[in-house]
């Protein structure tokens, strides 16, 4: 393992204090931003999901921004506008909270439709459009965005198009027993989260998702096993809509993350197969007497069908 592999372990194990317990979902987001991709997260509330969010920013020495989404909030109000100064006679833009390294949408699916699309071009471009000029992201751009799964009154559901834009949607879950007694004692540590030293600076974050994307070879035989996926999800008695191309990228890009977290500059398909409950089953589409069941279980049945190439 390189030395930013190490880097690696030690910013899991600094934000470990500050969320107990939740090494695994900690983990998850991490490959996600390394992938150059973006998170969803789906769990009832107060359970640290802006922790986790505040945590990845702060110990990347990366900018945070936090969009709280009702259903009065604006695109400009993600965006930012431009506003008329009286000194200069000319508009100067004001940029909004989408211009940070990692933005939190808190509660996304309370925004209405409208707004939700002026985050389509922002995740699938790094780039936005306001009244006609574009304005490029940060190179260093993710979204984090959270939803309540119980809560139905007064949401909108993402459709498949932002949800395909998502690399992962994962949930972080309760705490186990002993994590929350430690919680109890000592209290939120969230605002500690804000004075943080970085571990590692932007430029070697920059660096390690350049390793991940240029240096990670992916095999023909892996290549092979990732198409084999997708066509099972185009063809089987559960699923009416497969994977996209999208989706088998995704597949791809966070499996090499995924062996670079592990030490290997090859992917190997446990890689793979560790990380398919996470990146399929928010982008297909179920038949609809199987929408009560688990899709994740279903989705990892089905890769357990697919021979494993040696």
């Amino acid at each position: 393992m390189d030395n930013n592999g190490n880097k690696i372990i030690k910013i899991i194990d600094s934000l470990s204090r500050y969320l107990q317990g939740k090494e695994k979902p900690l983990r998850l987001a991490l490959i996600a931003f390394f992938s150059r991709g973006h998170l969803l997260i789906e769990d009832l509330p107060g359970l640290g999901k802006t922790t986790l969010a505040i945590g990845i920013a702060k110990s990347l020495g990366l900018t945070f921004g936090r969009i709280q989404c009702t259903s009065d909030l604006l695109p400009t109000d993600i965006t930012g506008l431009s506003i008329y100064n009286k000194g200069t006679g000319e508009f100067e833009f004001h940029p909004g909270p989408i211009f940070n390294n990692i933005v939190l949408c808190d509660e996304i699916n309370r925004a209405t439709p409208k707004t939700q699309s002026a985050l389509l071009e922002a995740m699938g471009e790094k780039q936005v459009t306001i009244e006609g000029k574009t304005y490029k992201l940060p190179r260093l751009f993710s979204i984090i965005a959270t939803q309540n799964p119980v809560e139905q009154f007064g949401t909108f559901p993402l459709p498949e198009s932002q949800l395909d834009r998502f690399m992962m949607k994962i949930s972080i879950g309760y705490p186990s027993n002993e994590a929350e007694k430690e919680i109890l004692k000592v209290g939120s540590k969230r605002e500690e989260l804000y004075s943080i030293e970085p571990v590692i600076s932007r430029e070697e974050a920059e660096d390690i998702q350049k390793k991940v994307e240029n240096g990670i070879y992916v095999s023909e035989k892996v290549l092979d096993y990732i198409l084999a996926i997708i066509n099972r999800t185009r063809r089987n008695g559960y699923i009416t809509a497969g994977l996209s191309t999208r989706g088998a990228l995704t597949i791809m890009n966070t499996a090499k993350a995924n062996a670079y977290f592990h030490g290997r500059d090859f992917v190997i398909p446990e890689d793979i197969k560790e990380l398919v409950e996470y990146t399929i089953p928010h982008r297909v589409l179920f038949k609809e007497e199987y929408e009560g069941l688990d899709k994740r279980e279903i989705i990892k049945s089905l890769i357990e069908e697919i021979p494993t190439p040696a």
